[in-house]
């Protein structure tokens, strides 16, 4: 597991919302240990508390659910699980305890369950080790008994943290990347995505049904129009365009054009246009509590609707790049791709592949349209570009490669039978030259050579958008899959 450091992301850009999360926390013992080893039921809260306040340093908000130990406890537990309704629940192993104290809430909820077991010495000192010693110590003695109740209950069996309750790194970085995966859980199961416009028509990978994404991740699809835009442009205040301007320029750079004949340096009027349908983007997105979009709309060639429908890109950019995913071409999948890998500050760009290089291996990843700047390697740029390959309109368009380092892919495909499948693949990006073509692009690097991956990736039916975002994810990413019951593949990197 390779965590994305929020701190390697440009740091101008703060989030349109900070990231949340309601994780519930209960501890598991054994009823009747508590007489027969006075004391240790208070080193059982102890242990729980220590837990408690490592959960906490992760930003998210606590449910204190308190220490089940009889099946009794463990209805009351329930009771107060179903009123609070966490994203994410956390056993804490505290000794050993019977299935019984957790049986009813495998049964009756869904919620994703972790289960830890993080033991106060590393090791017992054996030649003074006492039963007393030995219970304050088993934390893993029950985790095969939950796992063989969770699978009866039918349920998955929940992941699982094992090793030391002080000074283990290895335990600390799977709680924070648990409570990511909390903040993601929520920010799917309460999203609103916008969609306007239709589907970039001739793409059959992109078509989906809005009501199976909120029966899989929870969020809600919110219809637009363009004329909701296009209002808001019309009536953008000129200070606020002024001001969009001098942010644009602030974020990007302009240099001059290379050998592209479509590229040219940033128009004036270019600049206008974009600050001036950023602005009016800003104010769409605020009025409609949006958490993200998907569009593609194409209006009437010549029209005043059609330059605003054609040059959302910057704005787009500098929106997903504050926790916002856009996606063109109307590709609803792939901006839930990009909404979770933001929520892991891993940044999430709307990409697919370019050219295959096939004398250095890597190929070209990236894509026309908006792109997450907090994980672009120097500054990004803006070009005008006289035409939009393959769609109509012209104007400012982006252009970056992605910081040097892992690099994670996730693509959102559906299969035969409807149900969505998660496709992922971890690799590399490295420096180099990319075409100065207003497009984002980055050197990808996989193994085991650029050739056999591809073949590998293809096979498994991903669509041609994926989000790509920086880190070494893939287990995450598939950890997340698995508590919302999507199948998963994670391509294969072995020769």
């Amino acid at each position: 597991m390779t965590l994305s450091d929020p701190s390697e992301l440009s740091p101008h850009l703060e989030r349109i919302k900070p990231l949340y999360a309601r994780v519930g926390i209960m501890g598991v013992g054994h009823a009747a240990y508590w007489p027969q080893f006075p004391g240790l039921l208070d080193q059982m809260q102890e242990k729980l508390a220590i837990f408690t306040d490592k959960v906490r340093r992760t930003g998210v908000e606590i449910i204190d659910l308190g220490i089940s130990d009889t099946a009794e406890t463990a209805y009351d537990i329930l009771q107060k699980i179903k009123t609070s309704a966490p994203d994410l629940l956390f056993i804490d192993m505290v000794t050993y305890a019977t299935s019984s104290t957790v049986a009813c809430i495998f049964q009756a909820t869904r919620i994703p369950i972790v289960l830890v077991a993080l033991q106060p010495d590393p090791a017992l000192d054996y030649a003074k080790a006492t039963t007393h010693l030995q219970l304050l110590n088993d934390d893993i003695c029950a985790l095969p008994e939950f796992a063989c109740v969770a699978m009866r209950m039918g349920r998955p069996i929940p992941p699982m943290i094992i090793g030391t309750l002080h000074n283990d790194t290895a335990a600390e970085a799977e709680i924070v990347e648990f409570c990511q995966i909390a903040k993601v859980l929520h920010s799917l199961k309460t999203a609103r995505i916008g969609q306007m416009g239709h589907v970039l028509e001739a793409m059959l990978d992109m078509h989906t049904d809005s009501t199976l994404l909120t029966a899989t991740f929870g969020c809600h699809i919110v219809q637009t129009e363009v004329e909701d835009i296009f209002r808001r442009y019309r009536e953008a205040p000129s200070e606020k365009v002024a001001q969009q301007k001098e942010e644009i320029l602030s974020y990007f750079d302009t240099p001059d054009p290379k050998v592209d004949p479509i590229t040219q340096k940033l128009t004036e009027a270019d600049l206008e246009t974009a600050a001036r349908v950023g602005t009016a983007l800003q104010q769409f997105i605020a009025d409609k509590k949006l958490d993200g979009l998907a569009y593609y709309y194409e209006a009437e060639e010549g029209s005043e609707m059609r330059k605003v429908v054609t040059n959302l890109i910057v704005g787009n950019s500098i929106l997903t790049g504050r926790g916002f995913p856009m996606c063109g071409e109307m590709d609803l999948k792939t901006c839930i791709g990009m909404l979770i890998m933001d929520r892991l500050d891993m940044g999430g760009s709307f990409a697919e592949f370019h050219p295959v290089d096939f004398r250095e291996g890597f190929v070209l990843v990236g894509h026309d349209g908006p792109h997450h700047l907090r994980i672009a390697e120097g500054k990004p740029v803006l070009r005008s570009l006289k035409k939009y390959h393959g769609k109509p309109g012209s104007g400012a368009s982006v252009e970056f490669q992605l910081k040097a380092g892992p690099i994670t892919m996730l693509s959102v495909t559906q299969k035969a039978d409807g149900k969505f499948m998660f496709v992922i693949a971890e690799g590399e990006s490295r420096k180099g030259a990319i075409p100065a073509t207003g497009n984002t692009n980055t050197r990808g690097f996989f193994e085991p050579d650029i050739r056999t991956f591809l073949q590998r990736w293809f096979a498994e039916g991903p669509t041609h958008h994926f989000a790509l975002g920086i880190g070494h994810r893939a287990k995450t990413i598939k950890t997340i899959g698995d508590f919302l019951g999507i199948e998963s593949v994670i391509i294969d990197t072995k020769a």
